[in-house]
């Protein structure tokens, strides 16, 4: 789950609402374990989601400051891209090396 929370800082475009939103209900189901919440905990873990999307909304638009540019939201996705790309090659590596091991 925690590979969904992206970051949202110093981005061109900012981030959008949507995106603070999603970040903070990953946040809540990681650290609850619960994706899935029962009916008597849905209403703790929605005010916990509003929460923390409020604070990240007011951390990212009003409190934090950097001099750096912005990054760019397609070099961000090219780079997830190629993590991904490379972490598929090191499981398939591990795959065969563990099949030509007879196991």
């Amino acid at each position: 789950m925690c590979r969904n929370i992206k970051r949202l800082y110093n981005l061109d475009p900012a981030s959008s609402d949507e995106e603070i939103r999603a970040s903070a209900l990953q946040y809540v189901r990681k650290v609850s374990g619960m994706a899935a919440p029962s009916a008597g905990n849905e209403a703790a873990l929605e005010r916990a989601v509003d929460e923390i999307a409020a604070i990240t909304t007011r951390l990212l638009r009003e409190e934090l400051s950097t001099r750096a540019t912005p990054r760019s939201r397609e070099d961000e996705a090219q780079a997830a891209r190629k993590r991904g790309e490379a972490r598929e090659a090191r499981m398939r590596a591990r795959i065969l090396a563990e099949a030509g091991d007879g196991g």
